[in-house]
């Protein structure tokens, strides 16, 4: 039977910003209902090893959000496994109805709903997510220290990835499939001075290559966009980076967005473009998209809830 639920904080999302909106909401006694969303625990729950979360030297990512649920439940935050199918900001109290049949009314909604990156879409290429195959340079570039790796792109974020893996990475590949990149002129320079980086120009990336005892990447098949020819280069990690995609589906007409999609917020707080929706991780972030920045961004999120709550009372 559907039911109505009403909080004062609703929590949509249950990455590192999520469950920390819901530690500090609980905590200013709000009695925050927080909504996980299709994926629970968000991009952490498939990467493996976490070694840049302050406190723990080494921690794997879904362990880690196990334990940011667990706090989130001992604070008192109410956890509930459903999806947001559709969100009403017209009016308050703010109205989401869940794939489950539930209707959640809200006083503030703190949007955490977070960003998938990019996929190449390739079989090969999701057998070994986590297993050599990133999207993400800063999370895993130490794990590739003194080896070869591919990347695939051809804009910011594909130079941007290739140079900072020059840091570890015996040679770094960046394949494209056109002719030139899109990145900006003063970051082209510093790729094309970088000895450690080779570009392949009109190329694809076909097919990941690797073993599965131990599961790993061992190459790329690249394929000539002009002849058809295929070829294999060599690497024990591939990065697809191709850009990001904010999950704002649920309100990107309904709230002010840039950047292809990013919730705007005003600089320095986590208010959005209608007063008691608040919004905190890599749904706004196309800069750091980091697990602690996000937890940073809840933290706020939740106090300026707190405070616009105080205010309307």
């Amino acid at each position: 039977m559907a039911e109505t639920r009403h909080t004062r904080v609703l929590i949509i999302g249950s990455g590192p910003a999520g469950y920390t909106a819901a530690v500090y909401a609980s905590r200013a006694m709000l009695d925050p209902i927080l909504v996980q969303g299709i994926q629970p625990g968000g991009q952490l729950t498939i990467t493996t090893d976490v070694e840049n979360w302050p406190g723990d030297t080494e921690v794997q990512g879904p362990d880690l959000m196990v334990r940011m649920e667990a706090h989130a439940r001992a604070m008192g935050a109410e956890v509930i496994s459903d999806h947001i199918a559709s969100l009403d900001l017209s009016k308050r109290p703010f109205t989401a109805q869940g794939d489950g049949g539930t209707t959640y009314t809200a006083d503030a909604v703190i949007l955490c709903t977070g960003a998938q990156a990019r996929w190449l879409g390739l079989p090969s290429e999701e057998k070994f997510k986590g297993f050599g195959v990133s999207a993400c340079a800063t999370c895993d570039g130490f794990f590739y220290r003194g080896k070869e790796i591919v990347v695939a792109g051809g804009g910011n974020t594909a130079v941007e990835e290739a140079l900072f893996l020059t840091n570890f990475a015996s040679k770094v590949t960046l394949v494209h499939r056109r002719d030139s990149l899109r990145a900006e002129k003063i970051m082209q320079d510093r790729l094309f001075k970088n000895p450690k980086i080779e570009v392949i120009w009109n190329h694809t990336v076909e097919e990941v290559l690797g073993a599965t005892d131990p599961l790993g990447v061992t190459g790329v098949r690249i394929k000539d966009v002009d002849s058809g020819e295929t070829r294999e280069v060599p690497c024990a990690g591939f990065f697809v980076a191709i850009g990001h995609a904010p999950a704002s589906e649920l309100v990107r007409d309904q709230l002010e967005t840039h950047m292809g999609g990013y919730v705007k917020v005003e600089p320095g707080t986590t208010r959005t473009s209608i007063p008691g929706v608040f919004a905190a991780g890599d749904l706004t972030d196309h800069v750091y998209r980091q697990a602690v920045t996000s937890a940073g961004m809840g933290c706020m999120a939740a106090l300026d809830a707190e405070r616009w709550l105080a205010e309307q009372d």
